[in-house]
């Protein structure tokens, strides 16, 4: 949110819900990405891509990580995540979480 939409919501000249769609919408056109370990707890999303070696994406795949698979995020500790992929849920250690990106 830019600082005259911000401005603006506080003077009452456009609802808060506008502009809150407003960002939402650009945000998903800008493409937003994130990796894994900086999900939030309770969040569901989207894997994007995987980042890696052939092994580690191959190991991944394997695990339910492709592209467009939802993944909720369970708990978070430091960066390591409890998942729930397709029904399974484990723990992600940070570097690996750090290699799958989310939208």
């Amino acid at each position: 949110m830019s600082t005259m939409e911000a401005d603006a919501v506080m003077a009452g000249s456009k609802p808060a819900s506008q502009v809150a769609a407003r960002v939402e919408a650009t945000t998903a056109a800008q493409g937003a990405q994130l990796p894994l370990a900086m999900v939030g707890k309770g969040e569901t999303i989207r894997v994007l891509k995987v980042r890696g070696g052939s092994a580690l994406r191959q190991h991944l795949s394997e695990m339910g990580f492709v592209e467009g698979a939802e993944v909720k995020v369970v708990s978070r500790i430091n960066g390591d995540v409890v998942v729930s992929v397709k029904g399974a849920t484990f723990g992600i250690g940070r570097d690996m979480a750090m290699r799958i990106v989310m939208y």
